[in-house]
């Protein structure tokens, strides 16, 4: 029976009204591009097929991930951080003082190392929340400052764990592969999916992860309801830099070593990491599974281009283009709405 004469249009159905969220959309396209990017590598070269490729795929992207689920905290608070990847370097160094020049046992490194970056994490926030200095600013003065201090800490020589037992279990073992022996998947991607539990479950189960998105949304409407935005965005940035002592503790594991001049660069891949996943660089949107596609989306890319003999500095353009282009699909997404 045809609608009443001047009743609306029929209501969508409640799965194409899903469909048509932005962010679910968004997550989908990523998706998508993630599964068009493995079938082109896979039909290109029958290198990248081998399970042995994808497992560095895995333990690339454990690392990445990690610190991209750092940045998505900070920028869904509208917010930036690019010392993520020098903090992460600075984690690692502090780890191998204590394991390595102190000798103290594997869990006072491993505390060490998470603690150092939640205090690295707590003055970015302090310079930001207090001092009001821009966070961009704020980050890039933290990036350089922990830069010169991983060098001079450790001599501007790499802190081997050669002596430190059980230390590159952290990363290179495999407690998959004890219940399942033909899949040795690393520790490390394991500890990036329980990571990305936590931190899902933060975003979306608790006060701090209401604020972080309420901080990115409006922040002047959340003071004016009597919020303390200020401890709200210090605890991000703690919360954050805690996170990137997770991935030093990582990359230290998987080299066997502290590396002081690794870790700038990375800062980038996170953060394209975190805006192709549909975070918003306005603040206020984002997901950590989205992150987490934006991150294998970077890895399977890079490993990809190098099994296909692409030049470094070619890979480089298509970071940069890929970055460039999600900034901007950020863009018309934040238009359309």
């Amino acid at each position: 029976m045809p609608p009443a004469s001047g009743a609306g249009p029929a209501p969508l159905p409640a799965g194409l009204r899903l469909l048509l969220r932005p962010e679910l959309r968004q997550k989908l396209l990523a998706f998508a591009s993630l599964l068009a990017l493995v079938v082109f590598f896979s039909l290109a070269s029958s290198n990248f097929r081998n399970f042995d490729n994808l497992v560095i795929i895995l333990q690339a992207t454990a690392v990445n991930g990690v610190l991209a689920i750092a940045c998505t905290f900070v920028i869904i608070t509208a917010g930036i951080d690019l010392s993520v990847g020098t903090l992460m370097t600075f984690c690692s160094v502090m780890a191998g003082v204590v394991l390595t020049y102190l000798g103290l046992p594997l869990p006072l490194g491993i505390a060490a190392a998470i603690l150092c970056g939640a205090l690295c994490g707590l003055v970015s926030g302090v310079l930001i929340a207090k001092l009001k200095i821009p966070p961009f600013i704020a980050t890039l003065g933290m990036m350089m400052l922990l830069k010169g201090l991983s060098l001079v800490i450790s001599g501007t020589k790499p802190i081997y764990f050669t002596d430190t037992e059980g230390f590159s279990a952290i990363s290179q073992d495999s407690l998959i592969a004890a219940l399942i022996p033909k899949l040795p998947i690393p520790n490390a991607v394991l500890i990036l999916f329980v990571v990305a539990l936590l931190a899902g479950l933060v975003l979306n189960k608790t006060v701090l992860g209401r604020y972080t998105f309420a901080l990115g949304s409006n922040e002047e409407a959340v003071r004016l309801s009597g919020v303390n935005v200020d401890f709200w965005k210090i605890v991000v940035y703690t919360l954050s830099g805690a996170i990137c002592g997770i991935a030093g503790l990582l990359t230290a594991s998987r080299l066997n070593s502290a590396q002081p001049a690794l870790g700038q660069g990375y800062e980038l891949d996170a953060i394209a990491a975190v805006v192709i996943g549909g975070t918003s660089l306005a603040g206020g949107t984002g997901t950590i599974l989205g992150t987490l596609i934006g991150a294998f989306i970077m890895s399977v890319l890079t490993n990809g281009l190098r099994i296909l003999s692409v030049a470094q500095e070619w890979q480089t353009v298509v970071t940069g283009a890929i970055i460039i282009l999600a900034v901007y699909t950020d863009i018309l997404r934040r238009r359309s709405r």
